[in-house]
């Protein structure tokens, strides 16, 4: 079924072995192909840097709340 649509678009090499040349339509889905992977890893990073950033943030907002609990206790 896959095959019978992409056919409709040209020659894939890629797919059909009957190809000798790399077509338009088939460059532009390879392009298309590896334009999404890079842009999935390239978010998937951002994503993972801005956790960890978080997750550190979070830590010290506790640690914060701890010394101000501590501090009152000793003005007290």
């Amino acid at each position: 079924m896959l095959l019978q649509i992409l056919a409709l678009w040209g020659c894939m090499p890629e797919i059909a072995r009957d190809c000798v040349d790399m077509t338009n339509a088939s460059s532009t889905y390879l392009s298309i192909a590896l334009g999404a992977i890079a842009g999935a890893v390239i978010s998937w990073w951002i994503y993972n840097m801005r956790k960890k950033t978080s997750v550190k943030q979070d830590e010290t907002l506790r640690r914060i709340s701890e010394l101000e609990e501590n501090y009152d206790k000793v003005l007290k």
